[in-house]
C-alpha cells in the first residue's frame, strides 16, 4: 500500500489518530471532490511598500492522474491561460496546498461543545508547473472532464478548438506530501452528562447523514436531444447512491 511520508507539512498534530498517509485515500477524495481549494503565496510587488502580503485560494476543477510513461501520479488543475496562478507558473515551479473536503454528517451531542461532523478531507502539498506538451494537455482536459461526469468527453464535441486550447491552462502539481483526516461515528459526550437523567433525558443525540444530490438533468434552450442520455442518467443515479451509502456507513464508523 503506497503511503505518503508525513512531514512539518502535512504530519496530523491535532487529533493525529484521524490523520493517514495512504496514497488510495487521499486520490480518491481528491478525485470525489467537485471543487479544489488551491492556496498558494503570490510574490510581492516591490513596489507593494508596507502593503501586508495575503495568502490567496482559488477554487479549481482538477484530478489525479498518471500520465504516459510516469510512475507517479500529478495533480492536474483547470484554469484559464491568463489568469494569475497560470502567470506564475510559466518559467518556474509555484509552491502551493491543495485542500479536498467531503461532508458525510452533522454528529449532535448532549453539549454544543461536543458537536461535530463526520467528513473525509485530504491536503496536498507540492509544486505546480504550467503544461506544454499538446498531447499531455489532451490527457489533463480529458482527465477532468471525466472525472467529474464520466463518458462526458466522448459524448461532447471534438477535438477541441485552437481558440479553447488557448485560452486554457493546464497546471501539473507535483506532490511531494499529503495526509487524509476522516471522521466517522455518532457523538461522543461526557460521562457525566450521560449519567444525567434530565440532560439525557431532554436532549436528541445522533447523526444526521449529509451528502450531495445530483437533480434530474434539466435541458438547455438550444439542446436537440430529445431524451437524456443514458449515460448522464446512470450517473447521476450512481453518485446519489455512493454518496448516500458513504454518509450512512459514516454514521456507524
Amino acid at each position: 500500500m503506497a503511503t505518503y511520508t508525513p512531514d512539518e507539512r502535512s504530519k496530523g498534530v491535532r487529533l493525529a489518530k484521524r490523520t493517514e498517509y495512504d496514497a488510495d485515500l487521499i486520490h480518491g477524495i481528491i478525485n470525489a471532490t467537485p471543487i479544489l481549494h488551491v492556496s498558494f503565496n503570490a510574490p510581492s510587488k516591490e513596489d507593494d511598500g508596507a502593503a501586508p502580503q495575503f495568502p490567496t485560494i482559488l477554487p479549481m476543477l482538477g484530478a489525479i492522474g498518471t500520465y504516459g510513461s510516469e510512475q507517479d501520479p500529478h495533480i492536474y488543475l483547470h484554469g484559464s491561460s491568463v489568469a494569475r496562478l497560470s502567470r506564475l507558473t510559466g518559467n518556474s515551479e509555484l509552491p502551493l496546498c491543495i485542500c479536498a473536503t467531503i461532508l458525510d454528517g452533522y454528529v449532535l451531542a448532549l453539549a454544543p461543545f461536543h458537536n461535530s461532523c463526520n467528513y473525509r478531507s485530504a491536503i496536498c502539498f507540492g509544486h505546480a508547473h504550467l503544461a506544454t506538451d499538446p498531447a499531455e494537455i489532451d490527457f489533463a482536459l480529458h482527465l477532468i472532464t471525466n472525472n467529474s461526469i464520466p463518458a462526458r468527453w466522448e459524448n461532447s464535441r471534438q477535438p477541441p478548438t485552437n481558440a479553447e486550447l488557448t485560452s486554457t491552462g493546464v497546471l501539473k502539481v507535483r506532490i511531494e506530501t499529503a495526509s487524509a483526516k476522516t471522521r466517522a461515528g455518532g457523538p461522543s459526550d461526557e460521562r457525566a452528562d450521560l449519567r444525567d437523567p434530565e440532560v439525557v433525558g431532554k436532549t436528541w443525540v445522533g447523526v444526521v447523514p449529509a451528502y450531495m444530490v445530483l437533480g434530474e438533468p434539466v435541458a438547455g434552450e438550444e439542446n436537440r436531444v430529445k431524451q437524456v442520455p443514458e449515460y448522464l442518467s446512470d450517473w447521476v443515479a450512481d453518485v446519489n447512491s455512493l454518496n448516500e451509502q458513504k454518509a450512512i456507513d459514516a454514521v456507524d464508523g
